[in-house]
């Protein structure tokens, strides 16, 4: 069956009179915004859960149809999925310095002046995730949930506006990248920086650095997978050399079927992501900290919160949910519970079949919101092995 892709909706917010003033200081104007809507209409929110994408992603988070094309979280979203589309409306929005119909900082186009786009941060995003909603007239959300880069904004999003939404899921991210992870994402900008192509970032669409942003995606992709994953995968096979190499090989080819798994990955990411907007969106992870300055009285919300992780998670690993609970826990927050997997997928197991993960994450959204009466602590949910993960046939990433 051909797959018909939906095209997302779009509101340009900011206007001349009401301009986005960013963290930095400078203001935009006439901000297009791409979103996506599913589910039953919700004029009071009290029924809609948000979801905020991952560094790579963008509105399309599931199928509207099943001639659509799949979405990255298929796994999550949908009917009688945890955040299941026949009970919940849900809108996801492509973020603030993104490339799939959100400002950001588009390639050279027929323009012979090129401008840098201006260093956006977590804030920024969830500022225009919330004019957005308030455009479409929604107002306190059932949820606000996100992986990753999106669980980073929903965490910015519970701290300075606690009272948006009765519920927040923080999922496989993290209050304050390490320096390990910095190190990882400087290495990826180096890449793409280092690319003849890159020009300082005045590069013409389709004429971009390509061959850099896809080695910038074969390092990041071996932080979303784990070891353990890695090597059940792939071990040592090996696999053919690529199209153009002689097939007994030669000295410049490596012969192993990991090599050629992460070519396909960044390929895949070339085909449909901009370098600049890498760049923009690592430095907003890179600089994010919510904790370092003032926020609101979230104890007073009494919000219900949720931390998932995984053991396997390499790149926000446990540690960086226990560290968010920490400090919830400080501010006062006493739902702050958190759940720690032990699927071996990595930090993409957010993104997989992993049944009780998903359970868990259905069950907390099904039930009555209120405070509960225990202290807060370790929920480990109910495993007695080592999950496999099942991944979508979409094979999306983080």
């Amino acid at each position: 069956m051909t797959k018909a892709p939906h095209r997302p909706e779009s509101l340009v917010l900011f206007g001349a009179d009401r301009p986005l003033r960013l963290e930095s200081g400078r203001t935009l104007t006439d901000v297009p915004v791409a979103f996506e809507r599913y589910g039953p209409p919700d004029p009071r929110g009290t029924d809609t859960v948000f979801v905020c994408h991952a560094l790579t992603g963008d509105a399309h988070v599931a199928r509207h149809r099943p001639d659509d094309a799949p979405g990255w979280w298929e796994s999550m979203v949908g009917p009688g999925r945890p955040i299941d589309t026949d009970r919940y409306q849900v809108i996801c929005a492509n973020v603030l310095g993104g490339c799939s119909g959100t400002l950001g900082p588009a390639p050279l186009a027929d323009r012979t002046a090129w401008e840098p786009f201006p260093q956006v941060t977590v804030a920024d995003m969830v500022a225009v995730h919330r004019e957005l909603l308030r455009r479409l007239g929604v107002g306190r959300l059932h949820a606000v949930v996100g992986g990753s880069l999106g669980g980073m904004q929903a965490l910015e999003w519970l701290l300075r506006h606690p009272r948006d939404a009765g519920r927040y899921g923080l999922i496989a991210t993290s209050a304050q990248l390490s320096t390990d992870n910095l190190a990882f994402n400087a290495i990826a900008r180096a890449a793409i920086r280092s690319d003849p192509r890159f020009r300082g970032g005045a590069y013409r669409a389709g004429e971009g650095p390509d061959a850099g942003l896809g080695i910038a995606r074969m390092i990041g992709h071996l932080t979303y997978m784990s070891g353990a994953s890695l090597q059940a995968k792939f071990d040592r096979d090996l696999a053919p050399p690529p199209q153009g190499v002689p097939a007994e090989g030669d000295a410049s080819w490596g012969p192993f079927s990991v090599e050629r798994y992460l070519e396909h990955q960044a390929d895949k990411l070339v085909a449909r992501f901009d370098a600049n907007s890498y760049l923009c969106l690592t430095n907003a992870m890179d600089l994010f900290d919510p904790f370092a300055t003032p926020y609101e009285d979230i104890a007073g919300a009494e919000p219900d919160v949720h931390l998932f992780s995984f053991a396997s998670d390499r790149l926000y690993g446990v540690e960086h949910s226990r560290h968010i609970r920490e400090r919830l826990e400080k501010a006062g927050v006493g739902c702050a519970h958190f759940h720690e997997e032990t699927a071996r997928g990595g930090h993409d197991a957010f993104l997989m079949d992993v049944p009780d993960y998903l359970e868990a994450v259905g069950r907390w959204l099904a039930a009555p919101a209120r405070r509960e009466a225990t202290a807060p602590g370790v929920v480990s949910l109910p495993t007695t092995r080592t999950q496999q993960p099942r991944r979508s046939s979409n094979d999306v990433d983080a």
